[in-house]
């Protein structure tokens, strides 16, 4: 980026320009531009624009944004008239498009119009001074070297517990939370197996003169809060971002990496949710998103306490190959869910993951269920919760714990679909048969027995053929139908599946 000298011409008063400057003449004129903005959109928050003109007559320069600190351009064209600057920022990572951008003068100074990832900004800025430069301008934190961490013996099963995205997006508080909980005692899903109860975006408020991260209003004492949920016998997770922001716009850890993680630990904080949101500017390719969860992972393990570390980078550059060398015992492996059919079905059966990276101490997530927010049939959730159960992936509810109605505690409930998940081998089930929207997928389980699971992908009923050949037998020596509790006879050989549903079964054999 090519603004050599552009802060001493600041300093010496090159920047006068916009407001009374002769008719005729424009911003552009000049050799160096700085332009503040007092009115700036929450999203992605340019502050600043800097500019310096080149030897080759474009503009090279940078954007400040709360969001994403640095935005740099170069070859900025400036149009016919002379009164309007036009440029291309990438968007968001390297794999996004670019957007364009255009800055075109006025009486008072610029209109600034562009925008990153879906947003489109118009915002008016003013010529800045060299002090207000100084103060606008972001300051960049080097990433430490790489260091590899040893396994500390946690998440020896997928996790599971409770969530509060799904349901209530930011939308959360203290008496909230506090409900979860006793809401995840008072309906037994915490005798299930369910014992983490997450805050996820939105708690956050802002730093205090030291630095620390304070949370918002609607979370008053975070430690007390710690104490209620523990004293119920479950766990708090609580969540973060590598970057300033958050994915709901709530301040980062970026610059404070190791005093949130001491932060956390004084808290008595059990679960970190560390989701990449803005850090996806920084941090856009395998190097630099691996060292910036192992600079999580390792300022974690340093703070004294043991917390369950949760990767949230959308499965990207391979993420199960090294999630658990910085501390992670869970990756997600895809984009969010939706509590739908078609969402879940995508993140269920085609990006859940690869089989071989999953196993006790670290697992994939296909991300949170859905299961109770309504957007799906019973048979499309049990289809999840099998999904779920077969992929050994982490069991984190998404809905309201207090209307958890008869229907969703059967299915989040069902000790033989949770036992399939949590079994001590930690194997990741692989289709074994796919074809005409169907799939058959095998478990093998620490006991010697197999879980078989019968998929239809499909609107309409169908009929699938298996044998006990598909699960490594030569014969079956038992089988069960797993949701509907029943033993089944050994020679049976095909069952019809509902659309969009699943059949489940255990079967023993040799």
């Amino acid at each position: 980026m090519r603004i050599a000298g552009l802060l001493s011409a600041v300093a010496l008063g090159a920047l006068a320009l916009g407001a009374g400057q002769p008719q005729g003449r424009t911003p552009f004129q000049a050799k160096t531009l700085a332009f503040a903005f007092d009115h700036a959109d929450h999203y992605p928050g340019v502050r600043l624009l800097e500019a310096s003109r080149g030897a080759d007559g474009h503009f090279h320069g940078r954007m400040t944004s709360d969001w994403y600190g640095t935005i740099p351009f170069d070859d900025a064209t400036l149009s016919a008239d002379g009164q309007t600057l036009a440029f291309e920022t990438r968007n968001i990572n390297a794999k996004e498009k670019t957007r364009p951008w255009t800055v075109t003068a006025n009486a008072g100074g610029i209109l600034l119009t562009g925008g990153i990832w879906h947003s489109n900004l118009h915002q008016s800025g003013r010529p800045a001074t060299a002090a207000e430069v100084k103060r606008l301008a972001f300051h960049p934190v080097p990433l430490p070297p790489f260091r590899a961490l040893a396994p500390d013996g946690q998440a020896k099963t997928p996790p599971m517990g409770w969530s509060s995205w799904n349901k209530f997006a930011d939308h959360i508080d203290d008496k909230t939370i506090r409900a979860m909980a006793d809401a995840m005692v008072s309906s037994g899903l915490r005798d299930a197996g369910y014992v983490y109860i997450n805050i996820d975006d939105g708690w956050q408020g802002t730093r205090g003169p030291d630095g620390s991260l304070r949370p918002n209003a609607r979370f008053p004492d975070m430690k007390a809060l710690a104490d209620y949920v523990h004293a119920r016998g479950l766990k708090l997770g609580i969540y973060s971002s590598p970057g300033p922001r958050t994915c709901a716009g709530y301040e980062g850890s970026y610059g404070h990496v190791a005093q949130d993680a001491k932060t956390f630990a004084a808290w008595g904080i059990d679960y970190l949710k560390y989701d990449l949101c803005s850090g996806e500017w920084f941090y856009d390719n395998r190097d630099t998103v691996v060292r910036s969860y192992a600079e999580m992972g390792a300022a974690l393990r340093a703070s004294g306490r043991s917390m369950l570390f949760s990767l949230c980078e959308y499965g990207r550059f391979d993420v199960g190959s090294w999630g658990r060398s910085v501390g992670g015992h869970l990756w997600r492996t895809t984009g969010d869910i939706t509590d739908t059919y078609a969402d879940m079905a995508k993140n269920g059966f085609d990006h859940n993951g690869k089989p071989g990276d999953a196993g006790p101490g670290g697992w994939n997530d296909p991300d949170m269920l859905e299961v109770g927010n309504g957007g799906m049939s019973d048979d499309e959730y049990r289809t999840h919760m099998t999904l779920w159960a077969m992929s050994a992936a982490p069991l984190l509810m998404g809905h309201d714990l207090r209307l958890t109605s008869e229907a969703t505690k059967r299915i989040l409930t069902n000790r033989e679909v949770i036992a399939i998940d949590q079994d001590a081998r930690g194997v990741q089930a692989q289709a074994l048969r796919k074809g005409d929207g169907t799939e058959i997928w095998v478990k093998p389980l620490a006991d010697g027995r197999r879980a078989i699971a019968l998929f239809n992908r499909g609107t309409s009923a169908a009929t699938l053929r298996f044998t006990p050949q598909d699960a490594g037998l030569t014969r079956f020596a038992s089988l069960r139908d797993v949701w509907n509790a029943r033993a089944l006879p050994e020679s049976t050989a095909e069952l019809a599946v509902p659309a969009h549903g699943t059949v489940l079964l255990v079967a023993s054999g040799r």
